[in-house]
């Protein structure tokens, strides 16, 4: 579907008025002296796994029953289709409906963040789009990087202003350079700041200084930084970053929780101690096993995991307890 940019501007305003979330009582370290941002970002945001049956189908009822037990857990909002979620193995159906799932499941004052980038303008779009119509509060939209050669500082800025002009919801810039050999430039990050429905980035680089730098330069602009993962959490939090969306809170999500409030409350040793024990476990769910890592581990701790979808495969028994070990050995099993 197309959809131009005089229209999406003119049906912004009457939906930001329909939108709503409950603002926070702290506020996040990256928001400007004397200004609040328009969706207040700060807190956890766990990246949800996509549940999967043996029969490597979506587990809708596995999905709802992880939803319940994070209900009580002080979660700003949910991630549904990042990197966690298998978002590339997923038709574009079964996107639709696990954000409708988990929408329909999500109090309304917890945000839903629904990852809808493609490797076309257009498709990003239109999926966005279909996002924003089955209840998601926010669009995630990763970098384009099939073509990583022509992802140009121009062509990425063209594609995040065209998506964001067409978009009836909020968007969040993510840039995964992992998974996608890209690093959205410092340069295009500035400029979208400037962009009156582009509110945020993930950043899951782990460069501090330059998360530091995005938060120093977007200082004036409605604009979020948000850590991509629990390894350099604390440290992100000290250069003024607002939250963060990390895997390990799939797993441990009330210690995530924790160090966010230590952070804000000022209380550095504490959170530096929490901190220490979390990074060997984040890393051991996401660089060092990925996403079967995350899905074992979450076993454990009373969640459902399962399978993931071919070609991802399971861990050997050797890697399995190579992971519990990393687990036992901070405290954490």
């Amino acid at each position: 579907m197309a959809f131009s940019t005089r229209l999406a501007s003119s049906l912004r305003p009457a939906l930001a008025a329909l939108h709503w979330a409950a603002p926070r009582q702290c506020r996040g370290l990256s928001t400007p002296q004397g200004s609040e941002p328009s969706l207040d970002l700060g807190g956890i945001f766990p990246p949800l796994a996509t549940p999967f049956s043996p029969s490597q189908e979506v587990d809708y009822a596995q999905l709802e029953g992880n939803l319940h037990r994070y209900s009580s857990i002080p979660f700003r909002g949910l991630v549904v289709l990042g990197s966690n979620g298998e978002y590339p193995y997923l038709a574009a159906r079964e996107k639709v409906e696990v954000v409708s799932c988990v929408r329909r499941a999500l109090p309304r004052d917890r945000l839903l963040l629904a990852g809808s980038g493609c490797e076309s303008t257009q498709a990003t779009i239109e999926l966005t789009v279909s996002m924003a119509e089955v209840g998601a509060d926010v669009a995630l939209v990763v970098t384009p990087c099939y073509y990583r050669g022509a992802m140009t500082t121009a062509a990425l800025v063209h594609h995040y202003t065209e998506v964001s002009d067409a978009s009836p919801i909020p968007v969040v810039l993510y840039s995964v350079p992992a998974n996608t050999g890209l690093d959205l430039p410092m340069e295009a990050v500035i400029t979208l700041a400037q962009h009156p429905n582009i509110i945020g980035i993930k950043d899951s680089g782990g460069d501090i200084t330059r998360m530091g730098l995005m938060v120093h330069k977007t200082r004036q602009e409605d604009f979020q930084v948000l850590a991509g993962s629990a390894g350099f959490l604390l440290a992100s939090y000290a250069v003024g970053a607002s939250g963060g969306v990390c895997a390990l809170a799939n797993v441990l999500g009330d210690s995530l929780c924790q160090l966010d409030h230590l952070c804000r409350e000022g209380q550095w040793q504490e959170a530096r101690d929490l901190q220490h024990r979390l990074i060997e476990p984040n890393t051991a769910v996401t660089r060092r096993f990925g996403i079967p890592g995350l899905k074992k581990a979450m076993e454990w701790f009373g969640y459902y995991g399962g399978p993931c979808r071919a070609p991802l495969a399971p861990l050997s028994p050797a890697q399995v307890e190579e992971l519990r070990s990393t687990f036992s050995a901070n405290g954490w099993l």
